[in-house]
């Protein structure tokens, strides 16, 4: 089982706040954004009524107690019932502010996700960053978890951060009404602290901030760690399920879980990693709340012994402290999370970089790069072409040609010569390298890998793909099943299975030839397009592309001598030290191979 190379995780840093800012920026100005700055001061005005709300039992804090010393049973019942009315805002307030916090995650989720989902399908990067980006790794898992991580938390800080500064900025001032000025002696000189308790709480915070960030601090990197190995474990398990057949029957079971078990190691120590430093941390912020709990009773407590102040206010101090306290406090109780938060900020960046290198690659001039000038030309025009993998290897150097509409040309060449690379870069997948390429339009083009690609659905859908099954008549469709020999499947289009399960790989090549017939394309190309198939079925296919597509074009990657007799001439790429090349074959000779085989099938 390969495994993927266990590249270091990238540090969060600044820039990638910064990346993750203009996205927020960008998204509450975008066209698309639905209701989401609606939405946001929804949030925010409800946030801000919480807050008013906790003023308002602050203040019922000390009439209530205040009633309980006094014996008054009358003020008591009144306080009763102006608790119940605050308790009833209260509900409602943060009730409607997380159902109104929900929709803008999930608003903010979907456009993220759309616009990577739209980055990362464009113009074949996601193939590019497979073979050439490997700092993008899963971008599965960075589009599908990390985007959730990254917008839910980001609104769950940004709206825990405004209740923090607004408590903060409303009982400060009632907390340093109430808790007056405190008279020491310093070298013999008396000194009144004005609002001492707010001092103290901004004391108790600060140091509690800093120690936090100190024992924390290492676990924003452990988590990049953690989900880059948890993604890799879950890419192992699916490739593990989707190559249950071959891995089967070659027993390859005890290397799979040897493999798996290499990958969730990775897991496990990243997770090991994180849990000692989430039981330093928690050690700290343990003993901190635990003394915030009597921290302000004590320091409020001389005023109180010395009857300055009474039990209601007293209590009144201790709540006033307590949310100020809270609000100072925020950075501590959101660490664990801001450093999840920050690992999928990094991984999202990360990703976003990767896809605008590929972007630089393609729009600078100066950058060496294969051009591709669609529809220059009814022909295909090959000049100056070479071919090179991402680390700068040349795989085919100097492969000039020309392939004139309704040719039929076989590329041949020995494995490692760049047969498929050479269709990749004319499909424009593959940017790496230099020289000119002209095609036609790539509506005109028709491309059939060895593996065609199945989508899920219904067979039609399968069979008209990558156009919609609406735009073909379902008996238009069923003939075409016929002629390519699986009119015992014309009877199921409204299926819906995982046909890349249900056929075999022989009858998934037929039914990539049965789609040129539907779509009717002028140029096909195919790369081993019939490699699962029988001498005689390969004959048939080819027969039926030339008979029913006489037009066509046909450039072929293929090792069988029976199909340079469906062609009309050879090009065949010879390996060399500078990289492969083409090597022109008589296509007289070629042609006559070709009349004599046609002559044998048509019989």
């Amino acid at each position: 089982m390969t495994q993927p190379d266990p590249t270091p995780a990238p540090r969060p840093s600044t820039p990638d706040l910064r990346g993750f800012a203009r996205w927020a920026r960008a998204w509450l100005a975008a066209p698309d954004r639905g209701h989401a700055r609606w939405l946001l001061a929804g949030v925010v005005l409800l946030t801000l009524v919480q807050v008013a709300i906790q003023i308002r039992f602050n203040t019922w804090n000390r009439d209530f107690f205040n009633a309980l010393e006094h014996r008054d049973a009358a003020a008591f019942r009144t306080q009763i019932q102006v608790f119940l009315l605050l308790a009833a805002a209260s509900m409602s307030a943060a009730v409607y502010q997380l159902y109104l916090k929900q929709l803008l995650q999930l608003g903010w989720r979907e456009w993220l996700t759309g616009r990577l989902t739209e980055a990362w399908m464009r113009e074949a990067r996601h193939y590019q960053l497979e073979a050439g980006a490997a700092e993008a790794d899963n971008p599965d898992q960075r589009i599908a978890e990390d985007v959730r991580v990254a917008t839910e938390l980001a609104i769950e800080f940004s709206v825990g951060l405004l209740i923090s500064v607004s408590t903060l900025v409303a009982f400060v001032g009632i907390l340093w009404a109430l808790s007056g000025p405190l008279a020491v002696t310093l070298a013999g000189h008396a000194v009144e602290v004005p609002g001492y308790m707010v001092w103290a709480a901004v004391l108790y915070a600060a140091l509690g901030s800093a120690a936090t960030w100190l024992v924390g601090r290492p676990m924003v990197g452990i988590n990049v760690r953690r989900t880059t190995a948890e993604a890799d474990f879950r890419f192992g398990l699916t490739r593990a399920r989707e190559s249950g057949e071959s891995i089967a029957l070659i027993r390859g079971e005890p290397d799979e879980r040897r493999g798996l078990g290499l990958l969730f190691g990775r897991v496990r120590e990243a997770m090991h990693a994180l849990m000692r430093s989430q039981r330093n941390l928690m050690w700290l912020t343990s003993a901190y709340g635990t003394l915030a709990m009597i921290f302000p009773t004590v320091v409020a407590a001389p005023a109180y012994f010395a009857g300055a102040m009474s039990l209601g206010v007293l209590m009144q101090v201790g709540a006033a402290f307590g949310q100020v306290q809270a609000a100072l406090n925020w950075f501590v109780d959101s660490f664990p999370r801001i450093a999840e938060w920050r690992g999928a900020v990094a991984r999202l960046v990360a990703f976003q970089d990767a896809l605008d290198d590929l972007d630089a690659i393609a729009a600078d001039p100066a950058q060496p790069t294969i051009v591709i000038e669609e529809g220059a030309a009814e022909a295909l025009e090959l000049d100056a072409l070479e071919i090179a993998f991402a680390d700068g290897t040349t795989v085919i150097a100097g492969a000039s040609a020309v392939v004139a509409p309704g040719e039929r040309v076989l590329i041949k060449g020995e494995s490692g010569t760049g047969k498929s690379t050479l269709f990749r870069a004319i499909g424009g997948l593959w940017p790496w390298g230099g020289g000119r390429i002209a095609t036609p339009p790539r509506a005109a083009m028709a491309f059939l890998p060895q593996r065609p690609y199945l989508p899920l659905g219904t067979l039609a859908g399968v069979t008209c793909y990558p156009r919609p099954a609406e735009d073909f008549d379902p008996a238009e469709v069923q003939a075409a099943l016929g002629k390519v020999g699986l009119e015992a499947l014309a009877d199921r289009l409204e299926e819906e299975e995982r046909w890349d399960r249900v056929l075999s790989l022989g009858e998934q090549q037929r039914l990539a030839f049965a789609r040129l017939l539907l779509h009717r394309p002028r140029w096909i190309f195919m790369d081993e397009a019939t490699s699962a198939l029988d001498e005689a079925n390969q004959d048939a296919m080819m027969t039926l592309v030339i008979e029913e597509l006489p037009e066509a074009a046909v450039i072929s990657i293929g090792h069988r001598p029976g199909l340079e007799a469906f062609h009309t001439r050879s090009l065949t790429l010879v390996k060399s030290a500078e990289g492969a090349r083409f090597q022109r074959l008589p296509p007289r000779a070629v042609s006559e191979r070709a009349l004599e085989r046609r002559r044998r099938v048509a019989a």
